[in-house]
């Protein structure tokens, strides 16, 4: 069956930086476009960053454009995200999710088009 196994949360200082790993199995990952979603307590999950089945697209959320960066390595069917500078307002729990997408290298911002979901990883920054 799918998996996507997240790792790399943790508890870090304002100003630091984490790196989250997605590793997938049971699908084809090339054929997937991925997406880190957060979700913090009281709020709706959104989208933090996404990329294409190619890695030729990348969309960053505004919250984190100029402090992240998305990228993915399809021989080792994994995503990841490095986040710098980290701020208390990013706690939460990150998600990866897959979104199969091979007719067009672009992605989705709609958590509802993603067919596979994590268990989540919690990333909690402190002030």
């Amino acid at each position: 069956q799918v998996q996507l196994v997240e790792s790399g949360g943790g508890l870090v200082q304002t100003g630091g930086s984490l790196r989250l790993a997605c590793a997938a199995s049971g699908l084809t990952f090339s054929s997937y476009a991925m997406g880190w979603f957060r979700q913090a307590p009281g709020k709706e999950r959104e989208l933090v960053a996404a990329i294409s089945c190619s890695g030729g697209y990348k969309y960053y959320a505004d919250s984190m454009k100029g402090r992240s960066t998305i990228s993915r390595d399809n021989a080792k069917n994994t995503a990841y995200l490095q986040m710098n500078r980290l701020k208390p307002e990013d706690t939460a729990v990150y998600y990866c999710a897959a979104d199969f997408r091979t007719h067009r290298d672009d992605v989705s911002s709609f958590p509802f088009e993603y067919d596979y979901w994590g268990q989540g990883t919690q990333v909690t920054v402190s002030s």
